[in-house]
């Protein structure tokens, strides 16, 4: 099974009416709206003349809001058509954003430098296999000192079926998640078909890899609403807060992580 075949068409195919949606509003991003959330914002702090990696960068919308924050960003995405796309925005916003089709796991093959952070964000990891891989990447492609800051939806939600009536899926699994879909989460009615392959990856496992590539965890944490209306059956708490009908502060839906790679030995 060719996995990144079948997710790239998939991505390929979303892109455009991605692209065309009031959720991502590219219009107001393109006159100045912050395409970035509180989350986020909070942990990456001042990127003013960093270099900063931007992996699973969709379209390019964060990559250019953290670039307008002063980041000299690279965006990275396996999407020919998100990169693309990117690509086109950049040129738009008069953005210097770099811009690199690659999936995570090739990323080597094309990029040979340092960067003072790495970041991804928001339903990025359940598309790739291999945790210990993943990290392993984000451990090399940061400078000694570096910062990697994550923010992803949590693995709870990935066991419910779509509408949160019933558990379907483990919470954490090795095995991966064959899926026939119709629509995205911007139009769940856009006439596009595809299959998708995915895979659960419980918290130790995601913590446990990045300890293991030499990755200082210093900052963990869990938020029970989404900042996307991005999933069905959900409820507005509060401006830019999404929760689950029936679940309302019972499930955590976000997690976030900051964690530190050490500083050589001879410095």
């Amino acid at each position: 099974m060719n996995y990144l075949a079948i997710n790239k068409k998939l991505w390929d195919d979303r892109t455009a009416i991605h692209c065309n949606s009031d959720f991502y509003d590219v219009k107001s991003f393109i006159e100045g709206k912050d395409s970035l959330n509180p989350i986020e914002i909070g942990l990456l702090g001042d990127l003013k003349y960093k270099k900063v990696l931007h992996l699973q960068c969709h379209f390019g919308m964060d990559s250019i809001a953290l670039a307008r924050r002063g980041g000299i960003v690279t965006g990275v995405d396996f999407s020919t058509e998100s990169i693309k796309k990117a690509r086109e925005l950049n040129q738009t916003t008069k953005s210097k954003v770099r811009f690199i089709e690659s999936d995570v796991y090739s990323l080597k093959d094309t990029l040979d430098e340092k960067f003072d952070l790495v970041y991804t964000s928001y339903g990025v990891i359940g598309w790739l296999p291999d945790m210990n891989k993943w990290a392993a990447l984000i451990s090399e492609f940061l400078k000694p000192g570096g910062q990697f800051v994550m923010v992803e939806f949590h693995p709870v939600l990935w066991m419910f079926n779509d509408d949160f009536q019933r558990i379907e899926y483990k919470y954490s699994d090795t095995q991966p998640i064959l899926e026939d879909l119709t629509g995205t989460y911007t139009d769940r009615n856009a006439s596009i078909n595809n299959k998708s392959v995915t895979w659960n990856h419980g918290l130790a496992k995601v913590v446990d890899a990045l300890i293991k590539k030499g990755l200082t965890i210093s900052d963990f944490q869990e938020y029970d609403y989404s900042p996307y209306d991005c999933f069905e059956n959900t409820v507005r708490v509060e401006e830019g807060k999404f929760q689950i009908k029936g679940l309302e502060g019972i499930i955590p839906m976000v997690y976030s992580i900051t964690a530190i790679k050490a500083e050589s030995k001879n410095t």
